[in-house]
C-alpha cells in the first residue's frame, strides 16, 4: 500500500518537533556557526546583502544567520526572520537584544506564506536548510519573491546529494529502514530534495526568479568525536525526530545505537570529519 503524503499533518508535526528541539538547536549554536560558517557567507553575499539592506530571512530558527545578517546591514538596515516555530525565534530575538542588534524582528510565519506577511519592495531573502523541509518549494519560493523589490535577490543553502553527505544520509537511511519508510519521492520535501543537479535551478526558474546561480562549498562537519555529532544530530535535528515518531521508545534507541556505530567511519586521528557539501542557490526577482 503506498502512504499518502499528507502536506497540512506534515507541518503541524513539523512544527511540533521544532518547538521540542529549539533550546539544543540554540545550544548548539557555535557548532552549527563554525560548521555552515562558509556557506553563510556565500549565502549573504549571492543575497548581495550589505550595509543598510533590508533582509527575510525564512525558516529562520534560532537565528544565527539572522543575526550574521544583522550585524552586516548594521542599524540602519532591516532583517525580518520568520520561522513556524514561536518558541525557536525567542532564542533570536533574546540574543539579538543581549548584543544590542536593534535591526532585528522576529515573525511567526509558515515559510511557504510569507507573501502574507505584508513585506514587500525588500533588498533580499534568505533560507539556511530550511526550503529543503518546505511541501511546496515552488510556492514558497513565489511567495518569498512576492517580499522583493524588483532585482532584489533570494538565497538559500540546501544540502547537495546523499553521497556527499554522509554526515547526515548515513543516520537518514539507517532510521529510514528502521522506520519502514520509503525514500521520498520527486517533489517531496526532505534533506536533499533540491540537491540533485538541476533540480534548485529548476524550482527557481518555475518560481520566475533569474540570474540563477549554485555554488557547492565543502562544508564538513567537525567534532570531537563520533558521539559528539550522534549528541547533536539526536537532540537537534527535528527531521530525524519527525521519521522516528512511529517508533516505539526501544525501537528508537535501537536504531540510534546503529546511527552511533555507523557515525564511527568517520572518525580521524584529527577528530569527526563528517562529510558535507552544502550549495548556495541564489536568483533574482
Amino acid at each position: 500500500m503506498t502512504a499518502t503524503f499528507d502536506p497540512v499533518q506534515f507541518k503541524t508535526t513539523t512544527r511540533a518537533q521544532w518547538e521540542d528541539a529549539a533550546e539544543a538547536w540554540h545550544r548548539w549554536g557555535p557548532a552549527i556557526e563554525t560548521w555552515t560558517g562558509e556557506a553563510t557567507k556565500a549565502m549573504l553575499d549571492a543575497a548581495g546583502v550589505t550595509t543598510g539592506s533590508s533582509v527575510l530571512d525564512v525558516a529562520a530558527g534560532a537565528g544565527g544567520q539572522s543575526l550574521i545578517a544583522a550585524r552586516r546591514v548594521g542599524p540602519n538596515g532591516r532583517v525580518v526572520a520568520t520561522d513556524i516555530s514561536p518558541s525557536i525565534l525567542t532564542f533570536a530575538a533574546k540574543q539579538a537584544a543581549e548584543e544590542g542588534i536593534t535591526c532585528l524582528e522576529t515573525v511567526e510565519a509558515d515559510g511557504e506564506q510569507q507573501q502574507d506577511t505584508g513585506l514587500r519592495g525588500l533588498d533580499a531573502a534568505i533560507s539556511r536548510l530550511g526550503l529543503i523541509y518546505f511541501p511546496d518549494q515552488v510556492g514558497a519560493l513565489r511567495g518569498i519573491r512576492a517580499t522583493l523589490r524588483r532585482g532584489g535577490r533570494f538565497a538559500t543553502i540546501v544540502y547537495s546529494t546523499p553521497d556527499r553527505n554522509g554526515f547526515f544520509s548515513v543516520p537518514v537511511g539507517i532510521i529510514r529502514k528502521a522506520a519502514g519508510l520509503p525514500a521520498p519521492g520527486p517533489g517531496l520535501p526532505g534533506p536533499f530534495s533540491m540537491g540533485a543537479p538541476g533540480v534548485a535551478e529548476q524550482k527557481f526558474a518555475d518560481a520566475g526568479y533569474s540570474d540563477i546561480h549554485v555554488t557547492a562549498i565543502d562544508s564538513p562537519v567537525r567534532m570531537a568525536s563520533a558521539a559528539e555529532c550522534l549528541r547533536f544530530e539526536k537532540e537537534s535535528f527535528g527531521a530525524l525526530h519527525q521519521m522516528l515518531s512511529g517508533l516505539a521508545p526501544e525501537e528508537r534507541e535501537a536504531a540510534w545505537a546503529e546511527v552511533a556505530e555507523a557515525l564511527t567511519q568517520f572518525e580521524t586521528a584529527a577528530g569527526f570529519v563528517g562529510p558535507c557539501e552544502l550549495l548556495v542557490v541564489s536568483g533574482a526577482a
